[in-house]
């Protein structure tokens, strides 16, 4: 057998191992099966254990993707199966080292939750599957077997009978669509889309109206970290410019219709609509602040640059100084509900205005993307010094990318504060810019249906499943290198317009003249 594959196997059973160990001492291992038993319909008592049942069911999928990863994709069948076996050997090994480590503390009653508070003695048997000493060999067994049966299983699904079917599957579906386009009558495929997002379109208008007010909460953050997006997507996806300050002009947005629509610290009480718009002027009037000063900066200088304005505003919002005029660390209370024909909002409405808002925010973006000016701003996304030889002012173009990405910044900002019947410091923090650039990134750039998934992602799903709270760091670091890896252009990615396609008719027509011209001299 070769060396390299014995050490690289190794290495990488060894690796899971560890990662298998941390995820013990910070009790991941405790959210992850508590997780699995709510899959499966049984649910846990906060304070209490899972059944071990379902820690098992998260070791063997555990144990299956050691093996997987270990087996290589190019080689002999044997070798492969050797990978993943020897993978799940060294990680079985370390596993059950540490648990030995854990059986040992348990005999001698060592409490060191001092120094690692989350591995309590409950955790360790939890770990140890309530077996005692015969839990450390099931830990072996299971990761040596299940490795063997996760590169097994890894040989089968990459070998070319498989990748054959898989290709057949696609050219199947293909052909059923082009079949299927082809007998439709010209209007239905040329107008059939709209009438697909007309009937979305009643779906949402419904669904809050069946749903309680907590759903509606979760709809309502997914829908704002979408229009957000949206805005970050124009300064980054579009024209290039990493921007990480964004919640300073969700700030302004969020400030503007809490100090004009609310009885303290100034007592305005302007109404809702005049100060969102207030709110969205004041966001333009930031990035334009904000960008005059930085258009000669580019890439992590320019992040680091709007990093910092982002944080001066926190800290400004934050200061003692200011408490007279922006309520300081206290933030602003009791801002005035929006009316709509006299009447006030309710969580269904505000779902309303959140809807109407993502699909205002949805169709700018679009027709901004396929205008003159989306085209100057993919341009200068690409080479500003390219862009600028052919004509197109690229400073101005940049600045106006800024304003606009602000004003649906400040749009999403004031619904919120509105929303919340409060706005403070901590609402405006560094992670609300990563939030947005992570729903960016992981959603894909320049792709609205990207945007959306990765808002209900990263946003909805927290919501939803409030175990992963605690964890939220982690999963965030973990699906960011994940999608690095897996899918680095996001889970929806934008499909470049086909311009070749188009215009391959008229350059035929144009080149068959003159290849005949050629022939007849």
């Amino acid at each position: 057998m070769n060396k390299e594959i014995i050490r690289s196997s190794s290495q990488k059973g060894l690796l899971f191992g560890i990662v298998m160990i941390f995820l013990v001492l910070i009790n991941f291992h405790l959210m992850a099966s508590t997780m699995i038993s709510k899959l499966m319909g049984t649910n846990v008592l906060r304070g209490s254990l899972p059944e071990a049942r379902f820690f098992i069911i998260f070791l063997v999928l555990y144990a299956i993707w050691v093996g997987w990863s270990a087996a290589s994709r190019e080689g002999k069948t044997i070798h492969k199966l050797f990978e993943g076996l020897f993978a799940g050997l060294i990680a079985g090994l370390t596993v059950a080292l540490f648990g030995l480590l854990l059986f040992y503390m348990l005999e001698t009653q060592t409490d060191i939750r001092k120094y690692l508070t989350a591995l309590s003695f409950p955790s360790m048997r939890f770990f140890l599957l309530d077996m005692g000493e015969l839990g450390i060999l099931v830990h072996f067994g299971l990761f040596t077997l299940l490795g063997l049966l996760g590169s097994a299983l890894a040989v089968g699904l990459r070998s070319q009978k498989v990748a054959h079917f898989k290709q057949g599957v696609k050219t199947a579906i293909t052909n059923l669509r082009l079949r299927i386009t082809n007998a439709l009558p010209e209007s239905v495929n040329k107008y059939g889309k709209y009438g697909i997002y007309l009937l979305l379109l009643v779906i949402l208008f419904l669904l809050p109206t069946r749903w309680g007010s907590y759903y509606n909460f979760v709809f309502g953050m997914v829908g704002l970290y979408v229009i957000l997006g949206i805005g970050l997507n124009i300064m980054l996806g579009l024209s290039g410019q990493f921007m990480i300050g964004i919640a300073a002009l969700f700030a302004m947005g969020a400030y503007s219709v809490a100090l004009l629509n609310s009885p303290i610290p100034h007592g305005l009480m302007w109404g809702f609509w005049p100060s969102l718009a207030v709110g969205v002027v004041m966001a333009v009037i930031g990035g334009l602040l904000l960008g005059l000063p930085i258009m000669r900066l580019r890439g992590d200088y320019l992040g680091i640059v709007t990093l910092g304005f982002g944080e001066i505003i926190r800290i400004l919002l934050n200061s003692d100084l200011l408490t007279d005029i922006t309520g300081g660390p206290r933030g602003v209370q009791n801002i005035q509900q929006p009316t709509f024909l006299g009447t006030p909002f309710n969580d269904v409405m505000y779902a309303y205005l959140i809807i109407v808002a993502m699909a205002v925010s949805i169709f700018l973006y679009y027709r901004l993307e396929n205008s003159r000016t989306g085209r100057a701003w993919l341009s200068i996304k690409e080479d500003a010094l390219v862009a600028q030889a052919t004509g197109i002012d690229v400073q101005k173009y940049k600045l106006l990318a800024l304003c606009v990405g602000a004003a649906f910044a400040g749009l999403a900002g004031g619904i919120f504060a509105a929303r919340n019947q409060f706005t403070g410091p901590n609402d405006h923090t560094l992670m609300v810019s990563i939030n947005v650039l992570s729903v960016v990134i992981v959603g894909g750039l320049n792709s609205i249906p990207g945007i959306i998934l990765g808002s209900f992602a990263l946003r909805g799903l927290p919501e939803l499943l409030r175990e992963l709270e605690t964890y939220r760091l982690l999963v965030f670091g973990a699906l960011l290198v994940f999608m690095m890896l897996v899918r680095p252009d996001g889970l929806w990615p934008a499909s470049r317009p086909d311009l070749e396609e188009k215009g391959s008719p008229g350059l035929k027509e144009d080149i068959e003249p003159a290849e005949e011209g050629r022939s007849n001299d």
